[in-house]
């Protein structure tokens, strides 16, 4: 039965049983050929038990779930599934914890530490918004990547490590390496089996499978009667261009199913009418270009500008506004502090 693709966001630890692909990618179904493409790949990569794949797409496209269903078809199917938010871990922080370290190699180093490269063991190592990954760390990974060893921090003891690595970007990591942010021979070790989740926009008839398997899910979920998808409301989804992809069509259903009224949902309930509306008024037609006086500007006076129109047009929609730019939203989140730049009435 097709059920859409459905996102799973979990933390911790986890080890999803059974080694048979077909079973690892079951929640992730649907018919379009986009889709039926990339998970094709995803399904070749984890039965030939490939060491390092990199997963590409935009924010909300389901990068985790792949990456956990590439874990899960691939021999070593038993061993931890490790996620690590790349993003969210100061510099030093993220060395210690995947690579470890030994006692004494730091203040507050009371005793030896594995590393998740160790901890995974023969499982996955799972590098979100790999993009992010500090300059100064990224020749480490690539040398454990390549020679398959790690030294913990303080430690001389080269260690063999036997995990598999599925790193994953929303952001072109060909332009992170062309504005040196990324070094271009990670960039090259980890490019060599990528899998390119498509975004919804481009999975012709989804929107609507999903966004049916979604309200059965938000209706049991919460314990309310179950509720249909008008014709109408389908229209609207199916309109909508979904720069949060899949997750974001998860929220609209969500909260249509718990706050509306009756055994139907209709656009009025999905509240997109009037998030359509605002996007029509932000227009990049009304949006002149950047001007250049002729003593020039400085660049950072024009990046500045760039990032504040870009929000200003998607209504701070900041998944929408880094995936434009071709940045991550971390590196968004950083400019925006960097430029002081602040919403209508904040």
């Amino acid at each position: 039965m097709n059920q859409g693709l459905a996102l799973v966001e979990t933390g911790g630890i986890a080890a999803p049983a059974g080694p048979d692909a077909s079973e690892a990618f079951a929640s992730i179904v649907g018919d379009s050929p986009a889709l039926r493409r990339c998970l094709a790949d995803a399904r070749r990569i984890a039965e030939r038990g490939a060491r390092t794949v990199l997963v590409i797409g935009e924010t909300g496209t389901g990068k985790e779930l792949f990456a956990r269903g590439i874990h899960a078809g691939g021999p070593a199917s038993d061993g931890p599934f490790v996620p690590v938010n790349c993003p969210a871990l100061p510099a030093s922080l993220l060395e210690a914890e995947l690579f470890g370290y030994e006692r004494g190699a730091f203040t507050g180093a009371r005793e030896r530490k594995k590393g998740l490269l160790e901890v995974a063991g023969e499982g996955t190592l799972f590098l979100d918004e790999v993009s992010s990954l500090p300059l100064d760390l990224q020749p480490k990974l690539l040398r454990a990547l390549e020679d398959r060893k790690i030294r913990r921090v303080g430690g001389l003891e080269e260690i063999a490590i036997r995990c598999r690595v599925v790193a994953a970007t929303n952001e072109s990591l060909e332009t992170a390496v062309a504005t040196g942010r990324f070094r271009a021979d990670l960039y090259y070790r980890l490019n060599v089996l990528p899998v390119s989740i498509p975004p919804l926009r481009e999975r012709e008839g989804d929107v609507t499978t999903l966004a049916r398997h979604f309200a059965r899910e938000a209706a049991e979920r919460n314990g309310v009667a179950a509720r249909t998808l008008s014709p109408d409301a389908l229209g609207v989804l199916e309109a909508h261009g979904w720069p949060g992809n899949v997750r974001e069509l998860k929220n609209v259903v969500d909260r249509a199913v718990v706050m509306g009224s009756g055994p139907s949902i209709g656009p009025d309930d999905l509240h997109l009418g009037r998030r359509r509306a605002r996007a029509e008024d932000r227009g990049v037609a009304e949006h002149p270009g950047i001007e250049i006086p002729p003593d020039g500007r400085t660049l950072a006076s024009i990046e500045a500008e760039a990032v504040a129109r870009m929000l200003e047009i998607t209504g701070w929609n900041k998944s929408a506004a880094a995936r434009i730019l071709e940045i991550s939203r971390p590196t968004l989140s950083r400019k925006i502090r960097q430029y002081g730049i602040r919403p209508p009435n904040a």
